[in-house]
C-alpha cells in the first residue's frame, strides 16, 4: 500500500512541459500540415499535366499515390482536396499570432484550433474510409497528414486543458471569436488579404484534371491498316509511326491518348497514331490473375465495333473520356451520340467474329513482352508507361510545354 502511495504521489508531482513546447509543437505541426498540402497540390497537378511524372509512392496497387489523385474523390466542389487543405492550414497558421500574443496569456485561441483540429480529424477519417471502400488504394502522403491532424487535436487539447479556464470547448470556442474580433487591426492585416487571395485562387482556379481531345477534324486523314488496325493522322510517309497498346480504364493510356491526339492534331502530316486494343481485364487478359479493370474488355469490343462502322475515333474518345467503370457504360446513350444502332453496339460484345479482334491484339501485346498499359510500339521497339522525349523531338513542331497541356 506505501508503495501505490508512493507512485501516486510521485505520478502527482509530475510537472507539464513549459507552454513553449506544446505550442511550438503545433506550430512545426501546421508546417509540415501545410507543407504536406502543397506538395499534393502540385502532385495532383503533374499527375493530369506531365505525361512523364511518376510520384515517389506509387508503390504498388494498394500504395498508390497517383491513383488516389486520379480519382473523383480528390475534387471537392470543383478545388483539389490537397489545395482545400493548404487553405485549413494556412487559416490556423494565421491564428498563431494571436495566440502568441501577450494578451492570449497561453489562453485564447487553443479552444478554436482545437475544434478545426477537430474538424481536420473528421474529415481524414472520411478519406481514410473512401480509400479503404471506394479507391481502394492509399496515397503515404495522405496517411502523413491523417497524422498531423490527429496530433493537432491531441496537443491543442493538451494545451487547453493545463493552461487554459476551466471553460468548456463551446466556451472557449466563443470566446476565441471573440477575441479576434477585438484585435480588429490585426486581424484585418492578416484575414483580409488570405480571404482576397483564397476567392481570387477558387473563381479562377483551372479545371486542369478536365482531360479532354481535340475535336475529329475531317483534314486530319485516318483509316484502317492492311491488319485492320484504326490509325489517325500522318502522310504516306509519317516521320513517326506510333503504335499504343491501352486499357480505357487506364488513367495513363487516357492521359497520354489525349496528349497524342494533340500532338496528331498539331502534326497530323509527321506523325501516324495507330491504336490496337490491350485491357487489363481478367475476364480477357490471361496476364491478370485477379479482378481489374473490370469492364475494360468490353469496351474494347464496343470500339472494335464502331470501327467496322467507320466510327472508331469517335467511339475511342468517348470511351477514353468517361468517368465510370466499363461494366456501368448506358449503351444506349453511347450509341445516340456516337450514331449507332444500341441494339447491334450491345450485341456487339458476343460477336465471336469481334472477340477474336480483340484476342489478336492481345495475343501480340503479350509476345512484345507487355506487362502494364500504356505501351508504345516505335520503330519496333517497345516503350512503357510513357515515349521518351527526345523521339516526339523528332517531330520538328514538339516542345517541352507540349508534355503539360
Amino acid at each position: 500500500m506505501k508503495l501505490i502511495n508512493t507512485i501516486i504521489s510521485k505520478r502527482c508531482d509530475i510537472k507539464p512541459f513549459p507552454f513553449p513546447v506544446y505550442s511550438g509543437t503545433i506550430a512545426f505541426l501546421l508546417f509540415a500540415g501545410l507543407a504536406d498540402s502543397i506538395y499534393l497540390s502540385v502532385h495532383h497537378y503533374l499527375v493530369y499535366t506531365d505525361i512523364g511524372y511518376e510520384s515517389f509512392c506509387a508503390i504498388s496497387k494498394a500504395i498508390n499515390c497517383d491513383t488516389v489523385s486520379q480519382s473523383p474523390y480528390s475534387i471537392f466542389l470543383g478545388v483539389p482536396v490537397a489545395v482545400w487543405g493548404v487553405v485549413g492550414y494556412l487559416f490556423c497558421f494565421l491564428l498563431l499570432p494571436f495566440a502568441f500574443s501577450a494578451s492570449a496569456c497561453k489562453k485564447r485561441m487553443w479552444p478554436l484550433i482545437f475544434t478545426i483540429s477537430l474538424v481536420f480529424s473528421v474529415i481524414s477519417i472520411i478519406f481514410a474510409v473512401i480509400s479503404t471502400l471506394y479507391i481502394r488504394s492509399y496515397c503515404i502522403m495522405c496517411i502523413l497528414s491523417y497524422g498531423i491532424n490527429f496530433l493537432l487535436l491531441f496537443y491543442s487539447w493538451l494545451i487547453t486543458r493545463r493552461f487554459g479556464e476551466k471553460e468548456g470547448i463551446i466556451e472557449g470556442f466563443m470566446q476565441d471569436i471573440k477575441f479576434v474580433f477585438n484585435k480588429r487591426r490585426l486581424s484585418f492585416s492578416l484575414f483580409a488579404p488570405y480571404a482576397v487571395l483564397v476567392m481570387s485562387a477558387f473563381v479562377y482556379f483551372p479545371a486542369y484534371w478536365n482531360l479532354s481531345p481535340p475535336p475529329l477534324s475531317a483534314n486530319i486523314p485516318k483509316g484502317m491498316t492492311e491488319d485492320g488496325h484504326p490509325w489517325i493522322g500522318g502522310s504516306e510517309n509519317p516521320e513517326i509511326v506510333i503504335t499504343e497498346f491501352t486499357d480505357y480504364l487506364c488513367f495513363q493510356c487516357r492521359k497520354m491518348h489525349f496528349f497524342l491526339r494533340r500532338f496528331v492534331e498539331k502534326n497530323p502530316e509527321k506523325i501516324r497514331l495507330i491504336h490496337r486494343h490491350y485491357p487489363m481485364d481478367h475476364k480477357y487478359n490471361p496476364i491478370v490473375k485477379e479482378p481489374f479493370h473490370v469492364g475494360s474488355g468490353d469496351m474494347s469490343l464496343l470500339s472494335i465495333y464502331a470501327a467496322k462502322e467507320g466510327k472508331f475515333w469517335e467511339m475511342n474518345d468517348m470511351l477514353f473520356g468517361i468517368d465510370i467503370s466499363g461494366d456501368k457504360i448506358d449503351i444506349n446513350e453511347l450509341a445516340e451520340k456516337i450514331g449507332l444502332d444500341n441494339r447491334k453496339l450491345a450485341l456487339s460484345r458476343y460477336d465471336n467474329g469481334i472477340r477474336r479482334v480483340l484476342w489478336i491484339d492481345i495475343k501480340d501485346g503479350l509476345k512484345a513482352g507487355i506487362t502494364g498499359t500504356p505501351a508504345y510500339m516505335i520503330n519496333g521497339k517497345l516503350y512503357l508507361g510513357e515515349i521518351p522525349a527526345d523521339i516526339l523531338k523528332k517531330v520538328r513542331n514538339y516542345s517541352a510545354t507540349d508534355s503539360h497541356r
